[in-house]
């Protein structure tokens, strides 16, 4: 379906190679500790992986989606946390590229690419898939304006350099009076809450920010006034692509591992590989996954098309397809290795826990049942 040229093949040999010496290694010890993992954001960073999709006039090499997505899958194989660094890094700086003033691109980007962190604050406690629901607003006084509220879940929240903050300026306009903004960190009136304790993914931040009275100049908009759900809405789309693509990666290294215990765990005096109960789930397991790769290079070609039509729903369908596929993966991963694949000595179980979280951010799995309904019944 996709051939790739001699760059891709290069980039991802790249990748394999800080996947082997980095990325591999400390995965266990990222999640056990529920520690972020800052030399593995340097090492992309040195990479050029930490901002890929920026052109090169900010810092970026450029990637297609495809081949991020790519890089994604490699990355998740191994660790899901450290693919969620690159996912985070894109979900706060693809806002600012697509609807950003050239001034805000120029000061705020390669900084991204060159080792600072971003975040995407939309969430609230109250507003979850329901944006409209937000209650954090911006008020504009001269030439700043003055944000109060709070947001929850924020991935990177307390350790961004920048945030990508969604607020709205005229509630009374719903969709239409929501506002972007581009907000650096050490702004003050900008605070931080706990950062939260998650089943799985352990190894990324996740944090509530709170804001009172927190001015941001006029100059820090993204985009125009009222027109924030113009850069939400591209960017949710390109995050539940990515969110594809570390399921499909997650449920390839998941499939790894239960194939390579299969062929050594003996049992009745042959390999458990050699019985048809667990041919049958291995099996299930790599047509399940090469359905959900399938479906994601096909929205990552839709975003790269610039199919405005087509990507949203092809988004939506990889994201809940890819994720159900890892959640069910990863279980009877943990099953084909019976009470091994239980135990923190193995990284099944760690896997499976991941997993979980995939199907619900993003927007749930049942939203994107919802949006790929709505775009087949055309309301």
């Amino acid at each position: 379906m996709f051939t790739l040229n001699e760059e891709q093949k290069m980039i991802l040999e790249t990748v394999r190679k800080i996947v082997r010496e980095t990325v591999r290694p400390r995965a266990a010890e990222i999640d056990e500790r529920a520690e972020f993992p800052w030399e593995t954001v340097r090492v992309f960073s040195e990479n050029g992986l930490l901002a890929p999709l920026l052109p090169e006039k900010y810092g970026g090499i450029g990637l297609s989606y495809l081949t991020f997505s790519m890089v994604l899958e490699e990355i998740a194989k191994a660790c899901t946390s450290s693919a969620l660094i690159l996912i985070a890094q894109a979900d706060g700086m693809l806002p600012i590229l697509c609807a950003g003033s050239e001034t805000l691109k120029e000061r705020i980007l390669p900084r991204l690419a060159a080792g600072s962190l971003a975040a995407f604050a939309a969430t609230e406690p109250g507003a979850g898939s329901d944006i409209l629901s937000m209650k954090t607003v911006a008020v504009r006084r001269g030439d700043v304006y003055v944000l109060n509220g709070q947001k929850c879940f924020i991935t990177n929240g307390s350790i961004a350099d920048v945030i990508t903050i969604y607020a709205f300026t005229d509630r009374e306009k719903r969709s239409k009076g929501i506002t972007a903004f581009a907000v650096e960190k050490g702004t003050p009136g900008l605070a931080y809450g706990k950062n939260e304790r998650k089943m799985g993914m352990r190894g990324c931040v996740n944090s509530q920010l709170f804001f009172e009275d927190m001015k941001i100049p006029t100059e820090n908009v993204i985009g125009e006034e009222g027109k924030g759900v113009k850069s939400m809405m591209p960017a949710l789309d390109t995050s539940r692509l990515f969110s594809a693509s570390q399921a499909v990666g997650l449920a390839e290294g998941a499939m790894d591992e239960a194939v390579a215990y299969a062929r050594e765990r003996v049992q009745f005096g042959r390999p458990i590989a050699d019985m048809q109960a667990i041919q049958f789930m291995i099996a299930d397991m790599a047509a399940g996954t090469a359905a959900a790769r399938l479906l994601t290079y096909q929205a990552a070609d839709c975003l790269d098309r610039k199919d405005k039509k087509l990507a949203p729903m092809a988004c939506a369908m990889a994201k809940f397809f890819a994720s159900d596929n890892a959640m069910k993966v990863t279980t009877d991963a943990v099953q084909v290795m019976g009470g091994y694949g239980y135990m923190k000595d193995y990284p099944v179980e760690r896997m499976m826990r991941d997993a979980k979280l995939i199907q619900i951010y993003t927007g749930t799995n049942q939203i994107m049942r919802l949006v790929t309904a709505r775009e087949i019944f055309g309301n």
